[in-house]
């Protein structure tokens, strides 16, 4: 399964919770988070998408401890096995 693969399976997962998932384009903020998770009762996080067993560059990295600072969930998708268990830690205040 590829990075792809992934990405739609988050895109699919988080519409069938009644969410969104838009794709996050940041001209001249490179290193952004790929997504951005919207569910209902204002419950928002950021994900990074990746290939299985890959990791984050440094600049993503430092984009993902900037967010967290201001209080905002990042969170590092490599398998669709933690989807599932990132939308039941979303929902939980």
């Amino acid at each position: 399964m590829n990075e792809k693969d992934i990405e739609r399976k988050l895109v699919v997962t988080v519409k069938s919770a009644g969410g969104i998932a838009p794709k996050l384009v940041s001209p001249g903020f490179a290193g952004m988070p790929d997504r951005l998770i919207l569910l209902p009762d204002g419950h928002m996080a950021f994900a990074e998408l990746k290939a299985p067993g890959q990791s984050p560059r440094p600049l993503q990295l430092s984009r993902h401890r900037l967010l967290r600072k201001l209080g905002y969930r990042v969170y590092v998708i490599d398998d669709v096995k933690q989807i599932g268990g990132m939308l039941d830690e979303l929902r939980t205040p």
